[in-house]
């Protein structure tokens, strides 16, 4: 009986056992709570945010002979939430009485404007136009005008998300809250009214990243990489894995997502190319000497020639809430800065502020200079800006008026900008190569590089139908300049290969006066001090 009792009770436990483990248990039921709640904790609305407007026209108009150049465009926004209506011209200074007020300008950088709208509460999603009126003169003394639409710009705003959709999307081509019109160029903001105020909405905060709705995260770095949680959700980053924004750079411009990060007021993009340009000044020797400034055409000229081909160029050149030592200062004058005396440290060390090193490029618009040059370590994120413009420069530059001289300072400091990018001899033998103007050499350089049609070619340095980069559509020899600065936006912070040393020999050359005296000067043999040429 014993052992009959053991039996049994071992082919039952054998038995249960077995089967059982063979049969996965069955799953749990979990019960998913969501709060599908939009905005219980205030009261719902959308605010629009119109950060600037920049109109595309100032190419065109400063390549026409004549002063045309000098009437600025005159423009107004109309802004549109569901059936709220704001129309950025009118202007309320009593509750019966209305004044215009327009934009009069090539670009409203840091004069922003906003809208608010109420909507339904618990409204999931709302439609937001903003229309770019121009005011356009009529007639031959243009007293009378029309207003033109120039750009429309339709989103459909999600209050769950956070996101919109339509002509501007998130990751879209030319940038979240970016719209490079054929016209107008338009910085823009969304986001609802938020109880933290951190700017993630209700519905994202509680069912995707389970937080406390009532309580801000601003601040919040849950993963400890420098950038809290609100930039993480606004560009599609996992706020609580290490994503290693110190080194990420997406969109390959040479700014990792920690400098984005750092320069997200001045409408950085992880997601789009941008180039940071900070500008001094030079104080006048007298009050009859040139004025040593970057004019404002000439920036509205090369970040328009830079839009072109869906790059944000930025140039500081005295921006409002810049850090202490930003662009629009006015150096020390100095009558020649050379790149081989290494003058330019002094402006780099006590002009440029160290957190934009290897954010920013850096250049002085000079009395007497022209290139691009390290000023510390190895990197070419240095330049010098000539502005002399006496009768010999100006007889050479052809820049006699005005417009010739913002055409002329444009083309030089695309040129020393180039450089920053990569844009260098050993890049193309086309540019800085001036052999076209050594004897019986011109023929032979025009064949080889007759087609670059660059400002990187000192050929067509002072051709002003040339102020832009070659795109490799003239033919033989030509070279797409565009692609290799998209490719190479990291150059200007990297320490180069090559190192370009002062002369062994500095002595002066007396030949007939050539217009551009940089055009031989990285050519050996003929390496020379023009300035010492100029004063004896």
């Amino acid at each position: 009986m014993v052992i009959a009792i053991i039996l049994t009770g071992s082919a039952y436990v054998y038995i249960e056992y077995y089967t059982t483990k063979k049969q996965p248990p069955a799953p749990k039921q979990v019960t998913t709570i969501v709060d599908d709640r939009i905005s219980p904790l205030c009261t719902q609305g959308l605010i629009l945010e119109i950060n600037r407007i920049r109109c595309r026209d100032i190419v065109n108009v400063l390549m026409k002979p004549g002063t045309s150049w000098r009437s600025t465009p005159q423009f107004y926004y109309i802004a549109k939430i569901d059936t709220v209506e704001q129309i950025s011209k009118d202007i309320s200074a009593t509750a019966h009485a209305k004044n215009e007020q327009l934009f009069n300008t090539w670009d409203t950088m840091f004069q922003e404007n906003k809208m608010i709208a109420q909507v339904q509460q618990e409204q999931e999603k709302s439609d937001v136009t903003i229309s770019i009126m121009r005011r356009v003169p009529l007639g031959i003394l243009g007293q009378r005008y029309q207003d033109e639409e120039q750009e429309k710009i339709q989103v459909v705003y999600d209050y769950k998300t956070g996101r919109w959709s339509g002509d501007d999307s998130w990751n879209d081509s030319d940038g979240y809250g970016h719209y490079l019109g054929q016209n107008f160029e338009v910085w823009f903001n969304l986001y609802q009214t938020d109880y933290n105020h951190d700017g993630i909405p209700y519905w994202t905060e509680v069912n995707v990243y389970h937080l406390d709705p009532t309580v801000s995260h601003v601040n919040d770095d849950p993963n400890h990489d420098g950038i809290p949680i609100p930039w993480d959700w606004k560009w599609g980053f996992n706020p609580f894995a290490n994503d290693s924004h110190a080194q990420q750079d997406p969109d390959h411009d040479g700014l990792t997502n920690l400098e984005e990060y750092q320069m997200r007021k001045y409408f950085a993009n992880p997601y789009h190319q941008d180039v940071y340009l900070e500008v001094d000044n030079m104080a006048q020797e007298n009050i009859f000497d040139e004025k040593h400034v970057l004019y404002p055409e000439t920036s509205q000229f090369m970040i328009e020639r830079y839009a072109q081909h869906n790059i944000c160029l930025y140039i500081d050149n005295g921006w409002p809430d810049s850090p202490a030592n930003g662009g629009g200062q006015f150096v020390p004058y100095y009558k020649v800065i050379s790149q081989d005396s290494g003058m330019m440290l002094q402006y780099y060390l006590h002009y440029f502020p160290d957190e934009r090193k290897g954010i920013f490029r850096y250049a002085i618009i000079a009395n007497k200079a022209g290139f691009d040059h390290p000023s510390e370590f190895n990197r070419y994120d240095c330049m010098a800006i000539s502005t002399e413009y006496n009768f010999l420069f100006s007889l050479g530059r052809k820049a006699f008026t005005q417009r010739t001289k913002i055409l002329a300072q444009a083309s030089e400091v695309m040129h020393e900008l180039g450089h920053s990018m990569c844009l260098k001899h050993a890049y193309e033998p086309g540019c800085d190569n001036g052999s076209y103007n050594i004897k019986g050499q011109k023929q032979a350089f025009l064949d080889a590089w007759g087609n670059y049609k660059s400002c990187m070619n000192y050929y067509y340095f002072w051709d002003y139908s040339v102020i832009d980069y070659s795109d490799g559509s003239h033919g033989p020899g030509d070279s797409n300049d565009w692609v290799a600065i998209s490719q190479n936006m990291s150059y200007f912070k990297q320490e180069s290969k090559q190192i370009e040393q002062p002369p062994p020999i500095k002595e002066t050359i007396l030949f007939t006066y050539l217009p551009n005296d940089a055009m031989y000067y990285d050519i050996p043999p003929l390496r020379f001090v023009f300035s010492s040429w100029i004063q004896q």
